[in-house]
């Protein structure tokens, strides 16, 4: 018979600097999602809150295909009749860069209470210039 192991006290919250520079869409939406579940850190425990802040920059930068940016669209409906609404990757990057992020990173966090929680402690920033530097966040490679 297996124990599970649960933490005892408070976890650790530690912030984390992503620099998605070069990097594909989905691959650095895997790594945050990663981060703020906690599944980097040894004690990870499903159920638990032991994930980390992460502050993602340089999203203008990411690596996507120019076919990629115009043939892939966001959908939003409003409910009513008629009510659909889609943008392209491009625009929605151009204007809100970090809706782009928080989408991808959405689609990998469990969709409840847990994941609503989560997603809280995402920061995007479409340049490099970020307004939390009192945290002191490590990057990470």
């Amino acid at each position: 018979m297996e124990k599970t192991y649960v933490i005892k006290g408070d976890a650790q919250n530690d912030w984390l600097l992503v620099d998605a520079k070069d990097q594909g869409l989905g691959r650095v939406a895997t790594q945050i999602a990663n981060y703020l579940m906690g599944k980097h850190k040894p004690t990870y425990t499903p159920g638990v809150d032991m994930g980390d802040f992460v502050v993602v920059v340089n999203v203008f930068q990411l690596d996507i295909t120019q076919k990629r940016m115009t043939e892939k669209t966001y959908f939003t409906v409003s409910g009513f009749p008629g009510g659909i609404r889609s943008v392209n990757l491009r625009d929605l990057l151009n204007k809100y860069p970090d809706r782009v992020i928080r989408r991808a990173v959405w689609g990998m966090l469990p969709h409840n209470k847990v994941g609503r929680q989560l997603i809280k402690r995402l920061k995007v920033y479409g340049g490099s210039e970020h307004p939390h530097q009192a945290q002191n966040p490590k990057p990470v490679a």
